[in-house]
């Protein structure tokens, strides 16, 4: 049986999504979450899922900082994003940060099944009015530089690192993540060295870089 979670902070776009996925999957087991905390406590008491269909707007969870963290912390779940954003380049950067298929909130039911299938099968999926724009899009020199430092960073310490940006002291993220607060100086030592920083402040801001604007917000 499939296991998918739907992540949207809208109810009755959750359920018009949750609802479209059963026309197709009447077996799926769905799960649904309406900000990051839900969606990470989610995935912790079930670890099966197969497949998050990820809103890059949440509370606590605005752009690419929440898809870095979820694929740090849960490396085995499949996560397709779907966004109001159509950029192309915020595509290939959802990519790179681990994202396996892209749908926007205009996709199409048949699009919908295409992704899922695909996924489910192990394949990349994007819509193919997409592809190619996507394929060239270049990265600004400031977004690919961050993106290169953050793919330096093991899970680890990427979780370490998204602790800090709550900001959690050493001992609370030890005690967090059950590993020991020498441990925790030990990765803070090497994610200033691999980001290029010099403290805290300063490694918080880089990963909140990753946020970005919501295209809803400027609706009336």
């Amino acid at each position: 049986m499939n296991h998918l979670l739907v992540a949207d902070d809208h109810p009755l776009y959750r359920m018009a999504l949750t609802q479209a996925i059963r026309g197709f999957m009447p077996d799926a087991r769905i799960g649904e979450a309406e900000d990051h905390d839900s969606v990470m406590a989610y995935l912790q008491a079930n670890p099966d899922t197969d497949i998050v269909l990820l809103d890059l707007h949440m509370p606590g969870c605005h752009g690419l900082m929440g898809l870095a963290s979820i694929r740090a912390e849960h490396p085995g779940v499949a996560v397709i994003v779907i966004s109001a954003h159509e950029n192309p380049a915020t595509i290939r950067r959802s990519l790179d940060y681990g994202a396996v298929g892209y749908l926007t909130k205009r996709t199409g039911l048949a699009d919908l099944k295409n992704s899922l299938t695909a996924v489910l099968s192990c394949q990349e999926w994007l819509p193919a009015s997409v592809r190619k724009s996507v394929a060239q899009a270049e990265l600004s020199a400031d977004d690919h530089s961050l993106d290169e430092k953050l793919a330096s960073l093991s899970p680890q310490q990427f979780k370490v690192l998204t602790r800090v940006t709550r900001g959690l002291l050493n001992k609370q993220i030890a005690d967090e993540l059950g590993i020991q607060e020498r441990t925790v100086k030990a990765h803070m030592s090497a994610i200033f060295e691999k980001l290029g920083v010099k403290n805290r402040t300063q490694a918080g801001v880089l990963l909140r870089s990753l946020e970005l604007a919501d295209p809803n917000s400027a609706l009336p």
